[in-house]
């Protein structure tokens, strides 16, 4: 005898018998039973709640034999209904939108529905996930839809009705199907399971029920799985079989970063993997155990709202106490964040140990990897291949310069050097170093970026070597792994060698900058003030022709060169170098 998986064989076969699903099935009965057939139908929901079996049945209710006109309670038995349930009738088409996407197929669909049915009342067309439907595909269904022939009945199924054009939506009657309830989905999985004499306990069943997330036909299949095991199916075998992570593992994981136990949070993770899970069942189960720790912080007397355990239930009660509001959700943010770089990411082990440990730092995660800022901290020197000196006001002559460097030590607060060309780097430059080479890193290796764009800032820039402060010595010893690229992300940028070293340290605070003051700083070099010699008026200008310059004029035209005069005596050097001025001399 063929076998027939729990899914298939236990599909409602009547309205009346859909599974949390009460408001649509009234509804459509209602429909049937006062001949209100609309032209086009379209079922949303989540996957396995009924939206195709729905469809069968209104299929069926349509074209049963055995009545003469629509019923709600098809026979199941006449010629029409065994070819509905078996998908072999010629007047019920079903049609896989995913592989049939194209304006071709559609038009092929709709130069067909013209024709009467062969054997039915209703010629019934169900477009299993239409939203794969090309935007061409759709606008050559309007005016069907809109239209249609008397005989012909469209049902759109979808598990995501943002991607269908509105205009589609407005020409069909639209059942949102819900997630099955958690006690009515335990009650059918009972009914099944005292039917299949499957010997299962009351906890596991109920796991089962948990684990598939309000999907029906997710829950029998996994029933159907633990059948086959020859004991009493327990919630070990559940937890085993599901691949989910089991809540006294999540409890002990929550337990380790409470308590900030770096270890245990890693040895935690490394038996979980060992045993199979997936890091990113990890990451998204700890979120949802961070979900029911809130509602055990703010409204511990409601266990009805979370499924669990009476004991993970109390356990995440006293584990509240030790968070905050706030804190709990800097965690979830912290991990919906990491939940899209693990999916992203070709090392998703390495990066679900950085997110955890991440959960652990004093300061809770604020920063994301999609709105990355460099952080700016009070802490921050700018270390110079040469000690900058700092200048006085005003510009001192060599001769008062050399005077100066002769005094005693004792004289000056600090000793004056020579006046550097390029002024001191700036913070905002080193912020956009920082930026620039978190870009490049993000470009040749996605999770040193992340994890040095949440976890590490930069300290200290010098000619040759860069500090990087990290939050603390895991993270660092995962930092380190990576030193190579780093340390080329930032040659990169600044356009010669660099050396990378890493320290520990906390994250800074990013504050605005303090306002200027205008006092001299403390290692400035006394000098007693001198104003500053203004040089001699030039003397006026001569309108009358001079002789002399013109001569001269031509004479440095002809060789290609320049008119210049000595200084006078007590004349600035720099008012001395002319050209063509009103009393240029010779220099022969």
């Amino acid at each position: 005898m063929t076998y027939e998986p729990l899914h298939h064989k236990y599909r409602p076969q009547r309205f009346a018998d859909l599974v949390g699903q009460g408001a649509i099935a009234t509804t459509l009965t209602q429909a049937l039973l006062k001949e209100r057939i609309a032209p086009a139908y379209l079922f949303c929901g989540p996957r396995g709640t009924g939206k195709t079996s729905s469809a069968r049945i209104l299929a069926k209710s349509l074209n049963c034999l055995k009545s003469p006109k629509p019923t709600p309670d098809p026979c199941g038995q006449c010629e029409v209904c065994q070819q509905v349930a078996n998908g072999t009738s010629l007047d019920v088409i079903e049609i896989d939108a995913a592989s049939h996407t194209g304006v071709d197929n559609i038009r092929e669909l709709i130069e067909k529905a013209q024709f009467a049915p062969v054997q039915c009342r209703y010629k019934v067309y169900v477009i299993d996930e239409c939203h794969m439907l090309s935007v061409s595909a759709f606008n050559a269904l309007l005016k069907t839809l809109e239209e249609p022939p008397p005989h012909v009945v469209f049902v759109l199924a979808t598990t995501d009705p943002q991607r269908v054009l509105p205009t589609i939506i407005s020409r069909c009657q639209r059942f949102d199907f819900r997630r099955i309830p958690l006690g009515e989905m335990v009650a059918h999985l009972q009914h099944i399971a005292d039917k299949e004499q499957i010997d299962i306990e009351p906890a596991a069943l109920t796991l089962v029920a948990q684990l598939s997330q309000g999907g029906l036909r997710d829950a029998e299949s996994l029933l159907d799985q633990l059948s086959l095991y020859p004991e009493r199916i327990t919630v070990e075998h559940v937890w085993q079989l599901a691949g989910a992570v089991p809540e006294e593992d999540l409890r002990q994981l929550l337990g380790a970063i409470a308590r900030r136990d770096a270890v245990a949070v890693l040895e935690h993770t490394r038996q979980l993997l060992e045993r199979g899970r997936d890091p990113l069942t990890i990451l998204q189960n700890l979120a949802s155990l961070y979900r029911d720790l809130l509602l055990a912080k703010t409204v511990p007397e409601r266990q009805d709202l979370v499924a669990l355990t009476a004991e993970t239930w109390q356990a995440l009660i006293a584990l509240a106490k030790t968070w905050s509001v706030e804190e709990i959700l800097q965690a979830q943010q912290h991990l919906r964040t990491c939940e899209s770089q693990i999916k992203q990411s070709n090392q998703p082990r390495l990066w679900l140990e950085i997110s955890l440990l991440g959960l652990m730092t004093e300061t809770a995660p604020q920063s994301t990897v999609a709105n990355v800022t460099a952080i700016t901290s009070p802490k921050l020197t700018i270390v110079s291949r040469e000690s900058q000196a700092v200048t006085a006001p005003n510009p001192l002559k060599a001769s008062e310069v050399k005077q100066v460097q002769t005094k005693d030590t004792k004289d000056t607060v600090a000793p004056a050097s020579e006046p550097k060309p390029s002024p001191e780097p700036q913070v905002s430059n080193t912020e956009a170093i920082w930026e620039q080479a978190l870009r490049v890193l993000q470009q040749m290796q996605m999770s040193t970026y992340a994890l040095l764009s949440q976890h590490g800032h930069l300290r200290q820039i010098s000619d040759r070597e860069v500090h990087i402060g990290i939050v603390n010595q895991t993270l660092l010893n995962l930092t380190k792994n990576n030193q190579a690229k780093i340390e080329a992300a930032f040659s990169q940028v600044l356009g010669r060698r660099i050396k990378v070293a890493f320290e520990i340290a906390p994250l800074p605070h990013k504050t605005k900058p303090a306002p200027k003051t205008k006092e001299p700083p403390q290692s400035a070099v006394v000098v007693p003030f001198r104003p500053r010699e203004e040089p001699p008026p030039p003397p006026p200008l001569t309108t009358t022709p001079d002789p002399v310059r013109e001569s001269a004029e031509k004479l440095a035209r002809f060789f290609n060169g320049v008119v210049i005069r000595l200084p006078d005596e007590g004349e600035s050097p720099d008012t001395a170098i002319t050209e063509g001025s009103e009393e240029d001399e010779l220099d022969f």
